[in-house]
């Protein structure tokens, strides 16, 4: 494994702490970073910011990050406590002042004069459109903890949350339904088999 950056100085103790620990999770897989992209379905460049604290990851991130590392359990938990506290923490950019959009100027009509709009061809009478000025677009907003969701989140993923939420209790009949119908399908070829050697 290469030698990671300096994370930088500034950095609040919970985010230094929960990064530091992704870096050594991440080590301990033995994966370049587009190995592990392509493992987590998040990119290299994804990686290469949350790793180097420059972007906080997604939740789903550190979770896969753990499933790769084969991490589970209690300590699965305690990466999740760890991203909650750093997100919490993580600097916030500030975000740059909007600049009030200014009223749009009068439209002087000559007395008896045509009305600037739309000519034949639906196409704008000249001096009628108005470009909007890059400095009066609003940035996209960003998410509540001041990024934004990585929405590569992989199929997989999603059964593993939705398996894990449920009580034990009601995985017991599931598991039984999914034995029940494997044994019945193992049966039928079985019925097949013997029908066609027959």
């Amino acid at each position: 494994m290469g030698a990671w950056q300096p994370l930088p100085e500034e950095l609040p103790a919970e985010v230094r702490h929960f990064v530091e620990q992704l870096r050594l999770l991440k080590d301990r897989t033995g994966m370049s970073l587009v190995a592990l992209g392509t493992r987590t379905a998040y990119s290299k460049s994804s990686w290469q910011r949350y790793l180097n604290a420059s972007q906080p990851p997604p939740r789903q991130a550190v979770v896969a990050l753990c499933r790769v590392a084969g991490v589970a359990g209690e300590e699965t938990e305690r990466f999740g406590v760890r991203w909650e506290l750093a997100v919490r923490a993580w600097p916030r950019e500030p975000m740059p002042p909007v600049p009030p959009v200014p009223p749009a100027p009068p439209v002087r009509v000559p007395a008896g004069g045509p009305v600037p709009g739309p000519v034949s061809g639906g196409e704008p009478a000249p001096g009628a459109e108005a470009a909007v000025p890059a400095a009066y677009v609003v940035p996209a907003a960003r998410g509540r903890d001041g990024y934004e969701e990585d929405p590569t989140l992989p199929w997989w993923d999603l059964l593993d949350e939705e398996w894990s939420r449920q009580p034990p209790a009601s995985r017991t009949p599931r598991l039984l339904l999914y034995a029940a119908l494997l044994a019945v399908v193992l049966l039928l070829a079985a019925v097949v088999g013997a029908v066609t050697l027959g």
